[in-house]
């Protein structure tokens, strides 16, 4: 059965279609793809520490792809993901956003209610 938290999405790179589900695993590979990213970008001299780290993370990211990912796509393929997971992420943000401010008002009629009545 399958998570209705995890969403699959369809990437097209030179022809070829990949799918890809979003799963909190693939959200945090992306994360700390990222952070790599600019650990190695703030600190150049830093790049041959995490540059395997880098690489493990891409490496990470494409295994969850289907099919198998060809080394000419990769690297659209990682722009592709990281770009799909910045704007679920965002998504994400906006439906908390909502929630919470749905929430808010919700509460704040529930106490408005009750202070009409303890005012009868």
């Amino acid at each position: 059965m399958k998570n209705p938290n995890m969403i699959s999405q369809e990437i097209t790179l030179s022809g070829k279609k990949y799918r890809i589900t979003l799963t909190d695993q693939l959200l945090s590979d992306v994360r700390r793809l990222k952070a790599l990213y600019n650990a190695a970008y703030e600190d150049p001299e830093s790049f041959g520490e995490v540059s395997s780290a880098i690489s493990d993370a891409i490496n990470q990211i494409a295994s969850t792809v289907e099919p198998a990912v060809s080394d000419s796509d990769l690297d659209a393929l990682i722009q592709a993901v990281m770009k799909a997971v910045d704007e679920k992420s965002k998504e994400t943000e906006e439906a908390r956003a909502r929630h919470a401010e749905e929430k808010a008002k919700t509460e704040k009629g529930k106490t408005a209610a009750k202070q009409k009545k303890l005012k009868k």
